[in-house]
C-alpha cells in the first residue's frame, strides 16, 4: 500500500486526477463486494429459508440467482426458528466484533463523515457483510443498500488512510464507496452518484465534491457487478423494462393525492421504526438476544398475516427483501387486492421496525421501496375504479410511489427519482415522479429516517471553518469597525513617563504613534509598556519611539473579514487599525477582534432565519 501511496506521489497529477484514480479502485472493490455479498445473501436463503423452512424468497424480474427453484411447502415452526437463529447470530457478530455494524448501514457511514473524519474500522465492512447476509438470508425484513454502502465506504476509508490521505479527501473517497455500493446493488449509476452526496444532508443540499469521485467509483462498480451476470441478466433494469405513459396533465392532481398518502406512510414509518428502537435500547439484555427476539416476533406478524389472508403468498413479503411483492405491485398491481398491498405496506413497516432496530443488520432503503410501492400500487387501484376517466395505469402509482416515499423518508428527492427510473427503466414517469417526490419531501420535511444527516453543510462538523470563511469573504471591514469612535494617538516624542500615565486614563490598548503630520509610524500596546513600569528610571530617557513596533499589521475598510481574521491571528493580536486604502499611513480607527466574530454570528443567524 505504501508502495502504492509513493508511485501516486511520483507520477504527476492535480488533486481531482488522485481522486479520481483512487475512485476508480474504489469502484472495482465495491462492485467485488456487492458480488460477494449477494452470493452471500442468495446462498443463505437457498440454504435455510427455501430447503429448509419452505418459504420461497420472491425476488424482482431482473435478479439472478445461481440456485435452482425448488418446490416448497412452509413450515412454520422451522421458518421462527431460522429467523430467530439467524438474528441471534448476526446480533451476536455485530455485539461482539463491530457494533457499529448493527441497525442500517448507511447511517453509520453518514455519521463516519460528519463526525469521525470519514474513519471507518477495517473490520467493519467484513462484519456487516457476514451479517447482512445472515439476517437478509433467514428472512428479516431489512434492505440491501445499508451493507453495501457501509461496504463501499468502508473500503474508501481503509484505502485513504492507507496512503494517509486528508481527513477532506478520506471523506470524499468514504462517501464515494458508499455511492458506488449503491449503485452496483441497484443497477443505477447515475443515482448511486448522486446519492453519495445528496444523502448526507436533510435539507436539500449536496455535498459537489463528492460527485465526481462517486460517478466514476459507481459506474465501475455498476460495469462490475453486472458483467458477473449471464449475458440475458446485464444492464436490465432491476424491476424490468417498465412502459408508461401519462395520458394527461390533469393525472398531476390524483398523483398529488398520493403524495399525502405516502406522507402519512412514511411518518408512521419513522415513528415505528424509531419507538422499537427506543423500545428495545431500554430492555437491560445483551444486543444479540434483543436482536433474536425482533426477529422472532417479525417471523410471528408474517405468519399470522399469512393465514388470516387465506395463506395468501404475497402476504411473506413482510419478510426478507419484499421484492417478488413489489415487483407484481410495479408491473400488475390489478392483480392484487388494494387491502392486500395497504396491509403489506403496514405489516413491512412494523416487520423491518423489529428486524432493524432490535440489533439487526441491514438497510431501510429496499423495504422503503416495497412499502411505497405497495401505498402507490393500492391508491393506484383505487383509482382505477374510482376515477377511471383519468387513471387508466395502476402500476405508474406503485413506481412513482418507491419514489416519493423514499425521497421524504431520507430527505433523497433527486438520487431517488433517478434511482427508481434506474430500477424500472420508467423514464416516462419523470414529471410525475418529480411532483411526487417534491411534495412528500416538503410534507415531510421535520422527520427522516436517517437521523445523523445534519441540515446543511454549514452544520456539518466536517466544514467547521469553511463557511466562516465563506460568511466573512462577503462582509467588509468598513461594514463592522467603529468609524467613530475615539482613538488617542501618540507623538512620537511622548516620554514613557506620560504614556505610562496615559494607561490610566483610558480603557484603549492599542496606540498608534504618529509623527507631526499624523502619519502612522508604528503601534505598541498596554502590554508593551507594562516590561518598562517596573524601572521608572527610564520613564524620562525613552520614548514612544522606543517602545512601539513599526512593523503594522493592517486593514483598509475595503478588505473583506475574513483577511481581516487572518491578519487577528498572524500575530494573535485583538485590534487592528484601519487605515485608507489611497494613505496606509492615516489612520481611521479600530477592527476588534471580538467585533468581527459578532458580525458573523450574525449573518449566521440571518442565515438559519432564512432557512
Amino acid at each position: 500500500m505504501f508502495q502504492l501511496n509513493n508511485l501516486i506521489r511520483q507520477v504527476y497529477l492535480p488533486a481531482s486526477g488522485k481522486l479520481m484514480l483512487l475512485a476508480a479502485v474504489i469502484g472495482l472493490v465495491s462492485g467485488i463486494g456487492a458480488i460477494v455479498f449477494q452470493f452471500f445473501v442468495q446462498l443463505v436463503q437457498h440454504l435455510v429459508l427455501l430447503m429448509d423452512a419452505g418459504v420461497e424468497a420472491g425476488e424482482a424480474l431482473a435478479e439472478y440467482s445461481p440456485f435452482p427453484d425448488l418446490e416448497t411447502h412452509l413450515s412454520p415452526f422451522r421458518l421462527l426458528l431460522i429467523l430467530t437463529v439467524g438474528g441471534l447470530l448476526a446480533g451476536w457478530l455485530a455485539w461482539y466484533f463491530a457494533p457499529e455494524a448493527s441497525g442500517h448501514g448507511t447511517d453509520a457511514a453518514i455519521d463516519a463523515f460528519h463526525n469521525k473524519r470519514g474513519e471507518i474500522r477495517a473490520r467493519t465492512p467484513i462484519v456487516k457483510t457476514i451479517a447482512s447476509a445472515i439476517t437478509l438470508g433467514s428472512g428479516g425484513s431489512a434492505g440491501r443498500e445499508g451493507p453495501i454502502a457501509q461496504i463501499g465506504a468502508g473500503f474508501g476509508s481503509f484505502i485513504a488512510s492507507q496512503l494517509r490521505l486528508s481527513a477532506r479527501e478520506r471523506r470524499i473517497l468514504m462517501a464515494a464507496g458508499m455511492g458506488a455500493g449503491v449503485g452496483a446493488i441497484f443497477r443505477a449509476p447515475l443515482a448511486g452518484a448522486i446519492f453519495a452526496g445528496e444523502i448526507l444532508y436533510r435539507d436539500a443540499d449536496l455535498e459537489a465534491d463528492v460527485l465526481m469521485p462517486a460517478a466514476v467509483a459507481s459506474t465501475i462498480a455498476y460495469s462490475v457487478f453486472c458483467f458477473s451476470l449471464p449475458s440475458q441478466y446485464r444492464f436490465l433494469p432491476l424491476f424490468g423494462e417498465l412502459e408508461f405513459q401519462l395520458t394527461s396533465s390533469a393525472e398531476l392532481l390524483p398523483f398529488a393525492i398520493l403524495s399525502v398518502f405516502l406522507a402519512g406512510a412514511g411518518i408512521l414509518y419513522i415513528k415505528t421504526f424509531y419507538f422499537f428502537h427506543a423500545a428495545f435500547a431500554r430492555i437491560a439484555i445483551p444486543m444479540y438476544l434483543k436482536a433474536a427476539g425482533g426477529a422472532f416476533l417479525a417471523g410471528l406478524l408474517a405468519l399470522g398475516l399469512y393465514f388470516l389472508s387465506g395463506q395468501d403468498s404475497h402476504m411473506m413479503g413482510v419478510l426478507g427483501s419484499g421484492y417478488g411483492v413489489l415487483q407484481v405491485a410495479v408491473s400488475e398491481p390489478q392483480t392484487i387486492a388494494a387491502a392486500t398491498l395497504f396491509a403489506v405496506a403496514l405489516l413491512k413497516i412494523v416487520t423491518t421496525s423489529l428486524t432493524i432496530s432490535s440489533g439487526g443488520s441491514g438497510g431501510v432503503f429496499g423495504p422503503s421501496m416495497v412499502i411505497g410501492g405497495c401505498v402507490g400500487g393500492a391508491v393506484g387501484n383505487l383509482f382505477a375504479v374510482s376515477w377511471n376517466t383519468l387513471v387508466t395505469q395502476p402500476a405508474a402509482y406503485a413506481v412513482v410511489g418507491m419514489a416519493g416515499f423514499f425521497a421524504g423518508c431520507a430527505r433523497a428527492p433527486f438520487s431517488t427519482i433517478l434511482m427508481v427510473t434506474e430500477m424500472t427503466g420508467s423514464y416516462q414517469l419523470l414529471v410525475p415522479a418529480m411532483w411526487v417526490s417534491s411534495l412528500c419531501f416538503l410534507l415531510m420535511r421535520k422527520h427522516t429516517l436517517y437521523v445523523k444527516q445534519v441540515p446543511t453543510r454549514l452544520d456539518s462538523p466536517a466544514h467547521r471553518g469553511d463557511f466562516i470563511i465563506d460568511v466573512l469573504a462577503g462582509m467588509r471591514v468598513q461594514d463592522v469597525y467603529q468609524k467613530h469612535r475615539e482613538i488617542r494617538l501618540v507623538h512620537e516624542g511622548t516620554s514613557l513617563d506620560d504614556i505610562v500615565h496615559l494607561l490610566a486614563e483610558t480603557s484603549q490598548r492599542y496606540f498608534p504613534v504618529v509623527d507631526h503630520q499624523q502619519h502612522m509610524l508604528g503601534i505598541f500596546s498596554s502590554e508593551d509598556v507594562r516590561g518598562y513600569l517596573y524601572d521608572d528610571t527610564i520613564w524620562r530617557i525613552a520614548n514612544a519611539r522606543d517602545v512601539m513596533n513599526p512593523r503594522v499589521i493592517t486593514v483598509t475598510p475595503e478588505d473583506d473579514l475574513n483577511t481581516a481574521l487572518t491578519r487577528f491571528t498572524a500575530l494573535n493580536i485583538d485590534e487592528l487599525p484601519v487605515v485608507d486604502v489611497n494613505d496606509p499611513q492615516r489612520i481611521m480607527g479600530f477592527l476588534r477582534r471580538k467585533e468581527t466574530i459578532a458580525a458573523y454570528n450574525r449573518r449566521r443567524l440571518e442565515h438559519k432565519v432564512t432557512e
